[in-house]
This record gives structure tokens, sequence and C-alpha cells, in this order.
């Protein structure tokens, strides 16, 4: 299957492009980037494929099986669009999009096109989520009826002033960034619930004055002064759902130095914490707390294997944008809420 990268940044570089070279089913044919050097740096790093700007260049080359859109999400939608007009097949990364009315979009013309789109959420192919899943489905948890969810850092704001702090670039902040993960491992474990109603706040407090803003860490970076802060550093809610209730505090940034990054599920007959990106603890009624020792593998390699496989063979992944188009729409509520000030029914 030969395939373009669209987008040679860092999640390129860090997954995709790894991940498609281990594959024996996929050759990387294209390296697109509006940046010319970024796009030839992947060429010389991998020695495969050719360097081009323009992915218009990738689509109307009929030897193109699939491409991986890797780019700012300002982009997501309209390359996305394009590439499954022109019989491509997409994996786009998290999120799907800007706003639930982009996603919605992808959404329409992928059951137009018949070609498959698939959302970078990338935990439904890790293997500690996946058998958490598999508890849950089992009944070892009983009825789960409240979730709990924590993303917070102390001051690891990425890029101050670049794409990701520009909501006409991202779309928002540290819940579109992280909370779209977090989120996304709760509706999966959960079987996809239907979203009924969603409280939240979310808050541009600490970015704002740029040059006085203190920082632990900044991924992304440097800091770009002369650029835009106006994104949600930090964010809270409330989600009832047609399964668990689903609390979420998070935070790029806060002023208490203790990072967290859990979900907890909490059942009548037992609860689970998931570190994210780690491994869980399974929390017995009969008061065992028992931490599965489990063989797992990279979850990028895993969603990069079955993206090919799916290709291939028509299979419909949990990642489709028919499943993960809830999650967009609770995004969507989460700062439609958050900017009315009021509950938003679904």
């Amino acid at each position: 299957m030969k395939i373009a990268i669209i987008g040679c940044g860092t999640i390129a570089n860090a997954a995709h492009i790894p991940s498609y070279m281990k594959n024996s089913d996929a050759e990387i044919v294209y390296f697109c980037d509006i940046i010319l050097d970024r796009a030839q740096a992947a060429v010389e790093k991998y020695g495969c494929g050719k360097a081009v700007t323009d992915y218009n260049v990738v689509l109307v080359d009929q030897e193109i099986t699939a491409i991986s859109v890797c780019t700012p999400n300002n982009v997501h939608a309209e390359i996305s669009i394009a590439a499954m007009r022109a019989g491509k097949h997409v994996l786009c990364e998290k999120p799907a999009a800007r706003t639930y009315a982009e996603a919605l979009e992808m959404k329409k013309v992928q059951n137009e096109t018949g070609k498959t789109l698939n959302i970078g959420v990338v935990n439904r192919f890790n293997d500690n989520v996946n058998l958490i899943k598999k508890y849950i489905d089992e009944g070892k948890l009983g009825d789960v009826y409240r979730v709990y969810v924590s993303f917070r850092a102390h001051r690891s704001i990425p890029g101050l002033g670049g794409a990701f702090t520009t909501k006409a670039i991202a779309g928002g902040g540290a819940l579109i960034d992280w909370g779209v993960h977090f989120l996304d491992i709760v509706m999966y474990c959960c079987g996809d619930p239907k979203v009924n109603t969603v409280s939240a706040e979310a808050f541009c407090k600490l970015g704002v004055d740029m040059k006085s803003y203190k920082f632990t860490d900044m991924w992304a970076g440097p800091p770009n002064y002369d650029g835009v802060y106006d994104v949600d550093d930090s964010v809270t809610a409330l989600i009832r759902t047609a399964g668990p209730t689903i609390t979420m505090n998070g935070a790029w940034a806060e002023n208490i130095g203790v990072g967290e990054m859990y979900i907890d599920f909490i059942g009548d007959k037992a609860g689970i914490r998931l570190q994210y990106g780690a491994d869980f603890t399974l929390y017995t009624s009969d008061l065992e707390e028992i931490t599965p020792k489990i063989e797992t593998r990279d979850h990028f390699q895993n969603e990069i294997d079955a993206f090919v496989r799916c290709v291939q063979t028509g299979e419909k992944l949990a990642s489709h944008i028919d499943v993960n188009i809830v999650t967009s729409q609770m995004m969507q509520a989460i700062y439609d809420s958050a900017e009315q000030h009021r509950e938003v029914t679904l």
C-alpha cells in the first residue's frame, strides 16, 4: 500500500512514520509539508519517498492509496475531505477537527465516498485500555455509574504564542489537545454512550500575560511573544451520559505543583484507576488491589497496523469517524457550555 504523510512535524516523526516503516504492507511515497526543508529532512532521515509542499500533488497520484494527516488542527477537515473525494483512505490525527460542525462535514463526506476515515485516538489501540474495556464489558466492575478524569499539569503550556495557543488554528487549548484523549478513553471503555447534558467552564488565565508567564516545561516551544494566546489553559466539566456520569478537571497549567494524569472508573462491584499511558489498578469490593502485568505493544504501531489492515479488508475500526464523532460533539458542548455559562442539552 502506497502511503503519503501530510505534515512532517512532531507526531509524524514520533509515531506515524516509524510505524509505517515497520509495516511490511506499507510504503511511504510522499512526505508533504508546507516547509520544504522539513519534508526533505524526512526523506533523508528515512531513506524513502519524495518531498513536496502541496498536498494536491499527492491527491492526483493514482498510486497513493492512503494518507496520514499530521497537520495542525485547522486543516484536518480540509485535507481529509479533499483526500476522500480524491479516492484516498485517511487516518487523521486527533482531534478530528476544530469544531463539531467541521467533524460532521468530515463524517458526511466519508459516508458519501465510502473511503476509510479513522481519527488518531490512539488509546483505543492501547493494550491496558483494551483490558479495562474487557473488564467493564464482562461486568467485573458491575454498574459503572461514575467516572472521574484528571489531566492536570503545573505550568506546561505548549508553544506559547504558537499554533497550540491560537484558537483559529487549534480550535481550543487543554481540552482539545489533552482532554480529547482522556474523554475518548472513557467513551471507548464505557461503550460510547449517548451524551445527554454538559455543564462546564473553561479558563484562559495563566498564559495571557505571555512575557511574565513562568513555566516548568514548554514542549512545542519556544515561546513567540508576538503570537496569540486565546485558548483554555484549564477546564472543568460535569457530563451526564446514558451510561456513567463523567466529572473532568484538566489543565495545561495551574498553580499546583503536582501533576495528575489518571482516570477512575467507579463501579458498584469494583473500581479501576488508570494511570494515563501506563498500567492500572483494580480495587475490588473484597478490598483487594490488583495491578495486572501484561505484555504491551506500542499503541501507535497497533494503530497504524490496524489502519493498513482495515483499508485492505474493509474492517470498520473503533476509531472510525462514525464512532469518534461523539467525542467531538462532547467537546463542542463543553466549549459551548463554558461560553454560555449554562448547562447544554444535546
